[in-house]
């Protein structure tokens, strides 16, 4: 089986029509390997039911443990969450950045992509190059880290991934070697802050 190509990119300062070339992927069902704030990821439109399926198959992902939803920017996020005044304080300060913050679902989002408790994690990267795909596609990516299916390690550079996953994947964005360190998943559902993960990020100031 052929492997994805790689295609290199400023993971900040992305020509636009590179960025182009990998939405049109992600818009004809594709999966992208891309790199975020917090690690490289696997991404696909979240409304590409079979493009979600395919992820779980590659990482060997237990299909009880939702994926995240990336959006562009906040502006984005009520629309696939339900967001209180509470938790929009904490988002408005903490985003762009490192956090997976989990809020409950709106009716937008596919059953797959949330929990027992029709619950959501959605993430706002600080990462240009991410948050460039989601705006051009014009609809959220379903989103995962790259890691190793044997033993879960986080994938660091392009060349990893491609040796890795890249029977599995239609194109993968080159933004050099990522410092892999996982971000934060934080619950606000209740208007109660929990820490469900701590990794990178400071949620100093709450």
């Amino acid at each position: 089986m052929s492997s994805a190509p790689i295609l290199t990119l400023h993971p900040e300062h992305p020509a636009p029509r590179l960025v182009q070339r990998a939405v049109d992927v992600l818009a004809s069902g594709g999966l992208v390997a891309y790199p975020t704030d917090t690690s490289y990821a696997l991404g696909c439109d979240l409304h590409a039911r079979r493009s979600i399926e395919r992820l779980y198959q590659l990482k060997r992902r237990d299909v009880r443990k939702p994926l995240s939803v990336l959006v562009p920017d906040l502006g984005d996020v009520a629309r696939y969450a339900m967001v209180s005044n509470f938790a929009y304080r904490i988002l408005r300060r903490h985003t762009p950045g490192p956090f997976t913050f989990v809020l409950p679902a709106t009716r937008l989002v596919p059953d797959i992509m949330m929990t027992r408790q029709k619950q959501v994690g959605i993430r706002v990267p600080d990462a240009a190059l991410a948050r460039a795909l989601a705006a051009g596609l014009g609809r959220p990516l379903a989103t995962t880290s790259a890691t190793n299916p044997e033993g879960g390690e986080l994938l660091l550079d392009a060349r990893d991934i491609k040796d890795t996953l890249g029977h599995g994947l239609e194109l993968i964005l080159d933004g050099g070697v990522v410092p892999a360190e996982p971000g934060t998943i934080v619950s606000l559902v209740g208007d109660v802050v929990e820490v469900l993960r701590q990794g990178k990020g400071d949620l100093g100031g709450l």
